[in-house]
This record gives structure tokens, C-alpha cells and sequence, in this order.
């Protein structure tokens, strides 16, 4: 299934019907006065989130949704039926703006939670709701109400325990594989993951969720390479793990980099908890590792780990780390 995280959709809520405006008509029954029923009210649009879905692509296609309008009134004071209310279903972490695309109006941050988004119009009056002492023959009716209609954005950002950053090709996927049950897209060269991936790893009885978010390159918040598109998914992230290939000539480089995008992009995101392991460790002697960490402690004061996603030895120790920082 393709991943979207974004759409813009024309919702149109159900008009009221009209109400009647009928006399009875019975035989033997003299002056059997009004008896015009009321419209039905026009069905709303309503939108749920869902666990099970992880992609707004849905909404690609088919982007404008109508609710059923409201039936008319009929005779003998029958009021018309209500249409149906139209439920659309979104993942978890989605939000609903307006047609700016700027202005929040819902976030859906649990399982199962409903907004009306655009309410259906209220049905019309039928003449029996006219009829009083001085007038006993009413004509008058009422139209039902316009629905409400316009359009919204959908903006998913996924919402995991742990990020996953870091540049392109540093073993963020592979880490990920390895972790748990998910299959990115891993290949030898730069970009194979386009596309946010979820993951869920176990240790000791507990669960953390994982996200491999797509590899940041300098300029990723003017939109260079397609950071700037997934930047958004970090935001909801409890934790940050910053993995860095630890062949990298310049470690302090590649590290304050990355950092500085996540800065000028939202400066919140920088104050999240932040976790770092070396990649790659098994490619390096290690002489050399002890070297290049030698340097890079001096300019950096934050804890780190030293992993290699290819030893099994090491999943144990990481699944551990995950746990203990998500909770």
C-alpha cells in the first residue's frame, strides 16, 4: 500500500428536506385542517480515526464525500427521514485543517475518536406547525436547511514512542528490520526509504514503537532531499534516536548538521530526548572507533552507544536502551 500523508477533500454535509404543506383529506371528515409533516434533517459528515490504517491514500482519488440529504415531509403529519451521516475513516495521528491549510480544527491523537466535521442541514417545518387560533388553514412550509460545505487538508503525522534520524544510509531501516517485524526497503545507496515506516519492538515484556523516518541532508527544512516533507512525523515522537555511521569522516560534522535541521525547522524539536548510537561499529577497528569517539566527546556531551545493526549480540542491548529511554 502507498503511504500518503496529506489530502485535500470537498465534504458536503446533507441538505434538510422540505417540510409539507398538506391537508387531510378524509372522507365523512369535515375541515380536516393541516397535517403536513417536517423534512428530515440532512445527514453530517463525520470523521473517526482508526489504529489499522496507516496512510491518508484513501483520499488520493476519491476527494469530494457527500452525505445523504434529508426526504421531504409528507402527509398525515409524516415526518421525512434523516439521511445517513457519512463516517470517514483516517489513522491515528491525523489532523483536520481548514482549507489554508494552516488553521487547526481537530487533531486525533487515540483509536476510535469522531469529530463532526460538517453538520447536516435541519429539515423544514411542515404547515401543521404553523396552525394556531386565528389561523386554522395554514399554507406555509419551510425549506430544510443547507448543509455545511467546504474543503479541509488531512495531515498525518505519525505517532511512535522513538524516531528514528539521521543522513541517508546510516542503517536506519536496517536497524529498524533487525528491531522488529517490519521490511523496509533497504539497498546500498541513498533515499531507499521515501516513506516513514512503523515498527514495534518487545523486551521484558514491554512494547515501544518504532519510526524510520527518512534521511535528513543539509538544507532538509528549505526542502532539499525529503526531509522537509517528513519532518512533521518527528514532531510527534516521544524520543529521537540519532544514528550516525560511524565511518564518517567528520562526526561532530554529520552530528550538529542534523541537529541544526531539526532546530530551524521547529525548535521544540531539539528539547526531546535524544539517544545516539554509532553504526557500523564491525567495518572499524577498534583503535580507530576509540579514536574518532576520542574527538567527537570533546565537542559533544551526550550520551552514546557504540552498535552494530549486523551482531546479534548487539539487538538485546538496544532493545534494552529503547525500552528503558520510551518509558
Amino acid at each position: 500500500m502507498k503511504f500518503l500523508d496529506q489530502a485535500k477533500i470537498y465534504i458536503k454535509a446533507g441538505n434538510g428536506g422540505t417540510g409539507s404543506a398538506s391537508f387531510r383529506r378524509e372522507k365523512f371528515i369535515e375541515y380536516g385542517g393541516p397535517d403536513g409533516g417536517d423534512g428530515g434533517n440532512g445527514g453530517s459528515i463525520v470523521i473517526e480515526s482508526d489504529r489499522n490504517l496507516n496512510t491518508l491514500i484513501d483520499f488520493r482519488y476519491a476527494q469530494h464525500f457527500k452525505a445523504q440529504h434529508g426526504s421531504p415531509g409528507s402527509k398525515r403529519n409524516k415526518t421525512g427521514a434523516s439521511g445517513k451521516d457519512l463516517v470517514l475513516k483516517v489513522p491515528v495521528g491525523t489532523q483536520i485543517y481548514e482549507e489554508d491549510n494552516n488553521t487547526l480544527i481537530y487533531d486525533f491523537t487515540k483509536n476510535k475518536e469522531k469529530y463532526l466535521v460538517a453538520a447536516g442541514g435541519k429539515g423544514g417545518l411542515g404547515n401543521v406547525r404553523f396552525k394556531s387560533s386565528t389561523n386554522r388553514a395554514p399554507k406555509k412550509k419551510t425549506n430544510g436547511k443547507i448543509g455545511e460545505e467546504f474543503w479541509i487538508w488531512l495531515q498525518l503525522k505519525v505517532i511512535a514512542d522513538i524516531g528514528i534520524i539521521g543522513k541517508p544510509n546510516a542503517g536506519k531501516s536496517s536497524l529498524l528490520a533487525a528491531l522488529t517485524r517490519a521490511k523496509p526497503k533497504i539497498a546500498n545507496y541513498p533515499f531507499t526509504t521515501i516513506n516513514p515506516n512503523l515498527g514495534v519492538t518487545y523486551y521484558d515484556g514491554k512494547e515501544v514503537t518504532l519510526a524510520d523516518i527518512p534521511g535528513l541532508v543539509e538544507g532538509a527544512h528549505k526542502g532539499v532531499g525529503l526531509g522537509d516533507k517528513f519532518l512533521r512525523h518527528i514532531e510527534r515522537c516521544k524520543v529521537l534516536l540519532h544514528l550516525i555511521d560511524i565511518t564518517e569522516n567528520d562526526l561532530i560534522s554529520v552530528y550538529k548538521k542534523i541537529k541544526f535541521e531539526l532546530l530551524t525547522y521547529d525548535k521544540n524539536l531539539i528539547k526531546k530526548k535524544e539517544i545516539i548510537f554509532f553504526n557500523k561499529s564491525d567495518l572499524l577497528e577498534e583503535k580507530v572507533i576509540k579514536n574518532k569517539l576520542h574527538e567527537f566527546k570533546k565537542k559533544v556531551k551526550s550520551k552514546y552507544e557504540i552498535i552494530s545493526v549486523f551482531s546479534n549480540s548487539d539487538i538485546q542491548k538496544i532493545k534494552k536502551i529503547l525500552i528503558k529511554n520510551a518509558n
